[in-house]
């Protein structure tokens, strides 16, 4: 069946027949966004949602959202998702953050020009029939510092075309490598030397913790007398009161804000001030780029829906088609591998050590973490996915250790898992075979080789005869036919595995029956989703 995605805002014609075109099912409703109560009621029927910003997807839309898998939004903010209650739920995330960068750059540059020469209020005294000329004496921008808040992909343009325009740029930006910089031909600072020296400031940050308030009211006092303010990032990293202050107070000349920290913004306290520029969130707000998100969101999820490829996911590691296409089988094999040791594992875990050797040491080790981690929480929760894994064994305080190293053996590259409790620590490691298909390779030190089936049992013995015929023997009593069978053993007369793959389910009966012979320290059914 195909999938089927609900768009609940206004998309492009064209991102529609994207869907259309890849196989989906679309439902089109263009304004579903804002009737919440019928949202409730049809979103449980959806395996994917295309958003803009009208459509508030919260904790209460996504418990309602049983088959839902992912969230795009055609844009960069997701301000309107809940993403830590998507996480638990296991839904991904997506944005567009490329489909409007050009265009929000190029928006702050030109409130930049605009509050430097106070066109708004130029215009709007002229279409008065005044003639203020006098009035609105403006700066240059050619020979000014600019300090730029945040220099990645949309702060990296305008520091580009501030240099075009001839500014001395200075950026702060913890992420900014001195390598990167120097090809940017940008000066990297601190915050408190940007602050003191810029004629002006443009913030190109999201809004979290780190970055929310960041120019506060002892920071906006710690700037350059004159200096003009630019956001056209997200409402909430400026003190609006505190600027609004300043405005009034001569310290800063002039602000641009096409962001505010309540939207719609119908009040505000830099509303009405002299010199104060303000647009109504409008720095993605062209032709060009609504159409580039829109398609880029209607090709990220029709992506991620029919192959499984992650693009620019916010609480789950990307993995590009051609990934997908080369780790799937070790995907699948990392899954198992936690899926072993959590069916294994009563007690709770204090520590998650996975370690990849050869091939896989050199591939998605993010989206193979997620997997393993996945496997190992669906013991206890059976709807967990590689989304909301993570966020589990986060909040339960697992700490998770990886370790990537060069072939170092008979295999081409296996993934070997460790878990640790209190009372043990228990492993398991496994490889791809040429043929895709994932094997066990070791469990507890041991060597083996064992294909992986849906239904497994698993025994620990002393190595003693009689082994094989009383599982053999047992299992057809039951009448539970083996497909495979694999031993292992420490050393002679020590500690032996066996592990089979049986074409149904072992029952606690027979498993009883095997543990009442005395031979089995341990006696385990396990179960494996191998679709």
């Amino acid at each position: 069946m195909a999938p089927k995605v609900l768009i609940s805002d206004e998309l492009s014609d064209a991102a529609v027949q994207i869907f259309r075109d890849r196989g989906i099912d679309v439902d089109f409703q263009p304004k579903l966004g804002k009737d919440k109560d019928k949202l409730l009621e049809i979103i449980g029927n959806y395996d994917g949602l295309a958003i803009r910003s009208a459509t508030k997807v919260t904790e209460k839309v996504l418990e309602a959202a049983t088959n839902l898998k992912v969230v795009g939004r055609a844009g960069i903010g997701v301000d309107n998702v809940d993403k830590e209650a998507a996480s638990k739920k296991g839904v991904i995330v997506m944005n567009t953050p490329f489909g409007n960068m050009i265009t929000t750059a190029e928006h702050a540059i030109a409130m930049m020009f605009a509050v430097a020469r106070q066109i708004p209020e130029a215009s709007a005294s002229t279409h008065a029939g005044k003639w203020e000329k006098s009035k609105f004496m403006g700066v240059e921008l050619t020979g000014k510092t600019l300090g730029v808040i945040g220099a990645g992909n949309i702060g990296g343009i305008v520091c580009d075309r501030a240099r075009g325009l001839h500014m001395k740029v200075i950026a702060y930006d913890p992420y900014l490598s001195d390598e990167k910089a120097a090809k940017m031909h940008v000066e990297k600072v601190e915050l408190d030397d940007l602050l003191k020296r810029a004629d002006f400031i443009t913030l190109h940050v999201p809004l979290t913790d780190a970055t929310r308030n960041i120019l506060s009211r002892e920071n906006l006092e710690k700037t350059k007398p004159g200096v003009r303010i630019i956001n056209c990032a997200r409402g909430g990293l400026v003190d609006e009161q505190a600027l609004a202050d300043l405005l009034t107070s001569g310290h800063v000349a002039g602000a641009a804000f096409d962001v505010f920290a309540e939207e719609p913004a119908t009040e505000n306290p830099l509303f009405g001030l002299p010199n104060v520029v303000c647009t109504p969130h409008l720095g993605a707000a062209t032709t060009e780029a609504q159409e580039n998100v829109a398609l880029q969101v209607a090709e990220q999820m029709s992506d991620y829906l029919l192959t499984g490829a992650v693009t620019n996911a916010l609480n789950m590691p990307s993995v590009t088609a051609e990934e997908a296409k080369v780790m799937g089988p070790w995907v699948k094999l990392a899954g198992h591998l936690g899926s072993f040791i959590g069916q294994m594992t009563d007690e709770p875990i204090k520590a998650i050590n996975i370690l990849y050797d050869g091939v896989v040491a050199e591939m998605n080790l993010a989206a193979l973490n997620s997997a393993v981690v996945a496997g190992i929480m669906k013991r206890v929760n059976p709807d967990v996915n590689m989304v909301s894994a993570p966020v589990i064994a986060k909040e339960r305080g697992i700490k998770i250790s990886t370790t990537n190293q060069d072939k170092s053996g008979a295999f081409d590259g296996y993934i070997k898992v460790t878990v640790v409790t209190e009372k043990r620590e228990r492993s398991i490691a496994g490889t791809v075979f040429s043929d895709g298909k994932p094997r066990f390779i070791q469990i507890k030190g041991i060597n083996i080789d064992a294909e992986v089936g849906a239904h497994m049992l698993y025994t620990t013995n002393e190595d003693v005869p009689g082994i094989i015929g009383t599982l053999g023997m047992t299992m057809g009593q039951a009448g539970v036919n083996i497909a495979n069978f694999t031993l292992g053993r420490a050393a002679a007369g020590g500690e032996a595995i066996a592990i089979l793959y049986v074409d149904e389910a072992v029952s606690e009966a027979v498993c009883k029956k095997l543990q009442d012979t005395g031979l089995f320290q341990q006696v385990k059914p396990l179960v494996f989703d191998v679709n």
